[in-house]
């Protein structure tokens, strides 16, 4: 028999949970029995692929609105909570969560017809409102702002949370349960008109409305619920531009004009594109100039530019002219001051930047500015006369200072082992913002003159860090590969190999895993517990080659480091296999999963949220899936690709009667991104084949996607993290006590 789980229960019922959750957590420090997960349906089939037999016994579990699977996943979630169970330890783990959580957040302003709009949500409450208030005196209304003057000038300063507001658009008006939350995404040049948008659940579609900021009404104009970028009003407010994104024939760029039908909407750019494909276009230079941009994959970008200069409207496609296509390198283009600067890894792998001047703007014309450094070169900003680029070094953030000939002017001292951001304020100051694995996001006012700062915007998150400390360590992986690791833990710890601990990665898409403060990690570190980052090949940290290296026919390199850091950890004396998780989402989500199957005797337990796992059948799920993907992953209707594939993808991986660790899984009906069917198959795979006796339980959130974090109200955000972090240190027979 199964609890429901509503969001009314009895007494009787909440008493019931709390003594099985006692229960439970005593079953999981002494590696008792557990309950056995519901039953499931076995039903083969069999594909032959590129000659070879592929057995799939839970294909009836793709159909997700099927009847079946509908009671197959109530019956999941009901196990998954019986598993977990209500007790002490959860009821602190979320109570300390609401806390580290609950702060208030006030995001950036934009100027528009007089007014500065913003988005705060205030603490208690679940999520982000509109908000406007009229622009300060002796300041011009203004309107935001585009690349053109770099970042050069005075940010508008946050407003404070006590003030003259007016609500302009309030998320529970749209969905009392805040499950479809709002975003402002422009306004028109003369500021009456705000586009903005609707997230259902965390869904990577949204809905685009436009309203009237005069009347409060919304226009009839609006996009509906699909993939779309770059969506921006035109020069004269007429209309407006945007990227849309087909699953299956590829994006394009259109306009439309206010006030018409749709079907009239005029196609500006992107016939012949695929959907492996993402473009973008940029209008810089008052409209004299359109950037295109092609991103194919996270491996290479192609260029092209338009001069506008004398038209109006739309102009010809033919008068696009290709820039840089077919080259393997990435370009991130923008304008400032009559020419293009270029952030490029063509012949530099670490990045250099480059001017391009539009009149000749062929890549034997670009001129270097700021040459190609030992370290990564993720960006920079002008400010006060001067660049401050920021580097990645051994994953770590630094500042170098250059003038605008690209001479050095020294470096702006920082933090070790922390990421940071600068923007310029006027008269010769910045704001410098630093985070890192012990510290929450912490705003300084900068001199930029002499380097002295003080705390402008302190965090507001109630972590004490001074029990805690961070060490950066060195592990070893396949091919003599060396790679950093970030370890936090309690001060004066002892190296007995007794702590629980989570190993956290990802290792993909180009993207560097650069130190950042969570507070699920905050948690785990004031429950005692070892709180683990690997960097991994796959990423960027360390330029294109690092990323190639864990990509395509590479991909197991992602997963042999991954393995060398846990066993890093367990030989260095922090932990033991049986104390050891890990966890990872989406691409980590497969991480883990190849993790897990490749070395189950490695953990003790696994959390895989929103991941990717069936890898052989990943290009067939178009209807519901992110196709650039293939161009990182690799397409198994590939012959070449199949066997490198086969060799390392978790769901056909998994072996019977294989001591596997305790798994949590979870997923949702709104993961547009990543299909919620892999981890359903896999549950049910894992739940069949595995010998040792552990907890293998899915979570899975029907109004739930892959972009939860910006469609999910707090108090579900929290309850998720809880469920996750119990689960956890249940498996890990990690102690109540904790500080």
């Amino acid at each position: 028999m199964f609890w429901d789980i509503t969001p009314n229960v009895s007494r009787e019922s909440i008493v019931c949970r709390l003594i099985y959750g006692l229960l439970i957590s005593a079953l999981a420090g002494c590696g008792g029995q557990y309950p056995a997960p519901p039953e499931t349906r076995i039903d083969p089939k069999v594909d032959t692929i590129h000659g070879i037999e592929i057995t799939d016994e839970y294909r009836w579990l793709e159909e997700q609105d099927a009847p079946q699977t509908r009671a197959w996943i109530s019956a999941q979630n009901r196990y998954a909570e019986l598993i977990v169970g209500e007790s002490p330890l959860r009821d602190r783990i979320r109570t300390r969560l609401m806390e580290l959580q609950d702060i208030p957040d006030v995001g950036g302003t934009r100027r528009a017809g007089g007014f500065e709009y913003f988005t705060m949500r205030r603490k208690g409450e679940e999520a982000p409102r509109i908000y406007r208030r009229p622009t300060p005196e002796g300041e011009g209304p203004g309107t935001e702002g585009g690349q053109e003057g770099g970042t050069e000038g005075k940010e508008t300063e946050e407003p404070s949370l006590d003030g003259d507001y007016e609500v302009v658009l309030d998320p529970a008006d749209l969905d009392p349960t805040y499950r479809m939350l709002v975003s402002m995404a422009g306004f028109s040049p003369d500021g009456r008109l705000m586009l903005y948008t609707i997230r259902q659940g965390g869904a990577d579609e949204v809905e685009y409305r436009i309203r009237d900021l005069e009347t409060g009404d919304d226009l009839p104009d609006h996009l509906p619920n699909a993939l779309y970028s770059g969506v921006e009003f035109d020069a004269k407010g007429t209309g407006f531009f945007y990227t849309y994104r087909s699953r299956t024939e590829g994006p394009r760029i259109r306009h439309h004009t206010l006030g018409t039908d749709p079907s009239q909407d005029v196609e500006i750019w992107g016939d012949g594109f695929g959907p492996t494909v993402f473009i973008g276009m940029d209008i810089v230079a008052e409209g004299r100039y359109r950037v295109f941009t092609a991103q194919h994959g996270w491996a290479r970008d192609d260029i092209y530019l338009q001069d506008t200069r004398g038209r109006e409207g739309v102009v010809s496609l033919e008068e696009i002219r290709p820039v840089v296509v077919d080259v393997p390198a990435h370009f991130d283009i923008r304008y400032r001051d009559g020419q293009f600067l270029i952030r490029t890894d063509m012949d530099a792998p670490m990045y250099r930047l480059m001017t391009m001047d539009p009149e000749h703007p062929e890549p034997e014309h670009w001129e270097e500015l700021i040459p190609e450094a030992e370290d990564l070169l993720q960006s920079y900003a002008f400010i006060g006369g001067k660049i401050y680029a920021t580097y990645l070094h051994e994953v770590s953030d630094r500042i170098r200072v250059f003038e605008e000939d690209g001479t050095p002017a020294g470096e702006v001292e920082v933090p070790p082992f922390s990421s940071v951001g600068i923007r310029g304020n006027g008269e010769g100051r910045a704001t410098l913002s630093v985070s890192n694995r012990l510290k929450p996001s912490t705003a300084y006012d900068l001199d930029l003159g002499t380097g002295d700062r003080n705390v402008s915007e302190p965090s507001e998150v109630p972590f004490d860090a001074s029990s805690y400390e961070v060490e950066q360590v060195w592990f070893e992986s396949t091919g003599g590969v060396r790679a950093p690791m970030y370890v936090a833990y309690r001060r004066g710890l002892e190296l007995d190999g007794t702590h629980p601990t989570i190993l956290n990665g990802y290792g993909g898409f180009n993207s560097a895993i650069k130190p950042g403060f969570s507070t699920t990690a905050a948690m785990w570190l004031e429950l005692g517990g070892v709180y683990a980052v690997a960097t991994l090949r796959g990423g960027s940290e360390f330029g294109e080659a690092w990323h190639r290296d864990g990509m395509l026919e590479n991909k197991q390199h992602v997963f042999d480091d991954f393995i060398a850091a846990a066993e890093f950890l367990v030989a260095s004396g922090y932990t033991n296999p049986n104390k050891l998780a890990i966890s990872g989402g989406s691409n980590g989500g497969l991480l883990v999963g190849a993790a897990l199957t490749q070395r189950p005797d490695l953990f003790r337990a696994v959390l895989c949220t929103y991941p990717d796992l069936d890898m052989i059948r990943f290009p067939h799920f178009v209807e519901n899936n992110n196709m650039p993907a293939l161009l990182e992953y690799g397409d198994a209707t590939d012959p070449e690709m199949f066997r490198h594939i086969r060799q390392y993808s978790p769901y056909q991986a998994v072996r019977d009667g294989v001591d596997y660790p305790a798994v949590m899984l979870t997923t949702g009906d709104l993961d547009t991104r990543v299909p919620p069917l892999q981890a359903r198959k896999m549950t049910a795979r894992l739940q069949a084949a595995t010998r040792s006796g552990l907890p293998v339980v899915l979570w899975y959130d029907a109004r739930g996607g892959h972009a939860g974090g910006r469609g999910r109200p707090l108090s579900v955000r929290v309850e998720d993290s809880a469920r996750e972090i119990t689960f956890l240190a249940q498996q890990l027979g990690l102690a109540e006590g904790g500080s």
